[in-house]
């Protein structure tokens, strides 16, 4: 069985990083499985790249910006992802491609595959999987909907674009994607209930099959490290009820919240409820440090996996205020490295967190519901239990060989229908 993974990028972002590690649980089962980017970054083997020279590179990386710009431009500044997508590449004269058993797509936004180089694909005659990470795949342009409702239909009247109407930009993306899946027979993998959830909602998805199969995670690598241990490594004081976030957007980020956790941990000060500090890591600067009422330290980047899981040892609790994710790994890495969470109930992350198990999920933007679950944590009689409990659920539901013999049925039945149907 040959797999052929595609992605626009290689380990960068949720998707990218879902990919790579499936990509590992697989061939640790047998499976012929590779990786194939439209733009490379690691130097990991097992990854292949379509703009293989300088070139290509070259010219792939200005449409990239270029694309971006142009969504910036017809977006209002709400900080909500939005892709137009103006350009992509052939890939359909790739050998690899050829030579698969099934193609298995990921992300590929970002000037890869826009609906029309993704309807080549069509060409190939190969059977076509599908793993939504976001809501792009499915609406008139957004990857995160934030309570939008459009996508049930043929999107139009955005709440993203400057110029909204009922045949605006979003309406044109949506019926361009219609067109293109309309030569396209691929089944759908949603890694959470939620995600499932709205692709059933979805107009342009209507009549095909979804399928739950959650990302996975390398449990030998997120696992357990010594407290005590790891705060020193870190700098962090020993006796400190620490907290823990993975990312510092600023207030405008609407869809990441940040406004509820500034708000909850003000609360927490105001009322003298516990004597605590947080520590944040993530791809953005320290200049929102300023804003959070408490000592707060920045760690920035954290790009080695076991230096992340020692972070995630080092804290008493994760939060993430985030209003809409699909299955976010930084709440996944958390629990398995035996950290609690405390977190909306919102998108898949309930999938993750059982209720006072072993985190709390906090009623949607209710930032004193978020400080109750931050205090319910640190009042817990018997925290060793609430830990080991969250690393027993990651084991159990996400682990490598569990999601990789649900890829494998999937890609069995698949194989079966396309040979039944030529």
């Amino acid at each position: 069985m040959r797999i052929v993974h595609i992605n626009t990028y290689d380990g960068n972002g949720g998707a990218g990083r879902a990919c790579l590690r499936l990509n590992r649980a697989l061939k640790k089962e047998g499976v012929d499985s590779t990786v194939w980017v439209g733009y490379k970054f690691s130097a990991n083997p097992d990854v292949h790249s379509f703009s293989s020279n300088g070139f290509s590179k070259a010219i792939a990386a200005f449409k990239i910006v270029l694309e971006r710009l142009v969504s910036s431009f017809v977006s209002k500044p709400l900080r909500i992802p939005f892709s137009v997508p103006l350009w992509g590449q052939n890939i359909t004269e790739t050998i690899a491609l050829k030579n698969a058993d099934i193609i298995h797509i990921h992300w590929i936004n970002h000037a890869f595959l826009s609906p029309r180089y993704l309807r080549k694909l069509s060409k190939l005659n190969k059977p076509i999987v599908w793993t939504f990470h976001d809501s792009n795949a499915f609406t008139g342009g957004c990857h995160v909907r934030y309570d939008c409702d459009h996508f049930e239909n043929e999107c139009g009247n955005c709440p993203i674009l400057k110029n909204s109407h009922p045949r605006d930009l979003s309406h044109k993306i949506w019926k361009s994607k219609s067109r293109a899946y309309e030569y396209l027979n691929f089944e759908i993998i949603a890694p959470s209930s939620w995600m499932a959830g709205s692709v059933k909602r979805s107009k342009l998805m209507r009549g095909r099959s979804v399928n739950i199969i959650p990302n996975t995670l390398e449990t030998d690598i997120f696992k357990p490290y010594d407290k005590a241990k790891a705060r020193k490594m870190l700098g962090i004081p020993e006796s400190k009820f620490i907290m823990l976030s993975g990312f510092m957007p600023s207030r405008k980020d609407l869809h990441k919240g940040t406004s509820y956790l500034l708000e909850a941990l003000q609360l927490l000060k105001s009322e003298q409820l516990i004597d605590v500090e947080l520590i944040v890591f993530g791809n953005r600067d320290e200049r929102n440090i300023a804003e959070f009422p408490v000592k707060t330290t920045f760690l920035g980047t954290i790009s080695n996996d076991e230096k992340l899981a020692m972070c995630y040892s080092a804290a008493d609790v994760f939060i993430t205020p985030s209003l809409e994710d699909n299955l976010p790994y930084t709440v996944m890495e958390c629990l398995s490295c035996a950290t609690p969470v405390v977190a909306f109930t919102t998108g898949g992350i309930p999938d993750m967190v059982d209720h006072k198990v072993n985190g709390y999920l906090a009623k949607y933007k209710s930032a004193d519901d978020l400080a109750r679950g931050i205090v319910w944590v640190y009042n817990h009689t018997d925290r060793e239990a609430l830990n080991q409990s969250g690393r027993a659920a990651v084991k159990q539901k996400f682990d490598e060989n569990t999601i990789a013999r649900h890829h494998i049925e999937l890609y069995r039945k698949v194989l079966k229908e396309s040979s039944e149907v030529k």
